[in-house]
């Protein structure tokens, strides 16, 4: 199987210009592969919310791509954005890092690892263009094709679980994320957001 670092390198590799929404262990490798204006370290109190943030994301600014990268236990905190994803299609590319394991939080297998379909419970949700790979030589060789086209676009990885990982800090504090972000996307808020955005 992929090595989480080597699914990241792939990636990295092919983004181009799309928008990169990391959470939870993806978020201490990326920052080593990428630091752009279009990077986004998503550590949320909760989990299985970077689906939700990234379509959000795709839909304001439909000319953009956006690529989140979460993690199988994520997944399973949040089943239901496989079939909003569906429902409402926009330029996101979602990448599944499956790995059986709650890495960052113990290394406490995920219910079900080894056993869910992911891939599966994705085509059944409703969207349409879905991947598996389990081998980095596969991964390579599909990974700019299942990044160009319409989206939604579900990727299954299969990764190696690696315990003794702790939970990463994101390269930069949220407010400095939020304002780097908005900057690069164009976006102008006013006085209210940018005052609770600098409070957290």
């Amino acid at each position: 199987m992929l090595t989480h670092r080597e699914a990241l390198t792939v990636l990295a590799a092919v983004r181009g210009e799309k928008l990169v929404l990391t959470t939870m262990g993806s978020v201490a490798l990326w920052p080593s592969l990428s630091d752009a204006p279009n990077d986004f370290a998503y550590m949320p109190s909760s989990m299985g919310q970077g689906i939700a943030l990234g379509l959000g994301l795709a839909l304001a600014q439909p000319e953009r791509g956006v690529i989140v990268v979460t993690g199988d236990g994520s997944l399973l905190m949040n089943l239901g954005s496989l079939v909003t994803l569906a429902s409402y299609p926009a330029a996101i590319y979602v990448i599944l890092i499956d790995n059986g394991l709650y890495e960052i939080t113990g290394g406490q297998p995920v219910p079900g690892a080894g056993r869910t379909d992911f891939a599966g419970l994705a085509k059944a949700a409703g969207i349409e263009r879905v991947y598996a790979f389990d081998t980095l030589q596969a991964w390579s060789a599909a990974a700019a094709e299942c990044l160009q086209g319409p989206g939604p676009v579900f990727v299954r990885l299969a990764v190696v679980g690696e315990r003794g990982h702790k939970t990463p800090t994101p390269p930069r504090p949220m407010h400095e994320q939020i304002q780097r972000l908005r900057t690069y996307l164009g976006v102008i808020a006013d006085d209210a957001l940018s005052t609770r955005a600098d409070s957290k």
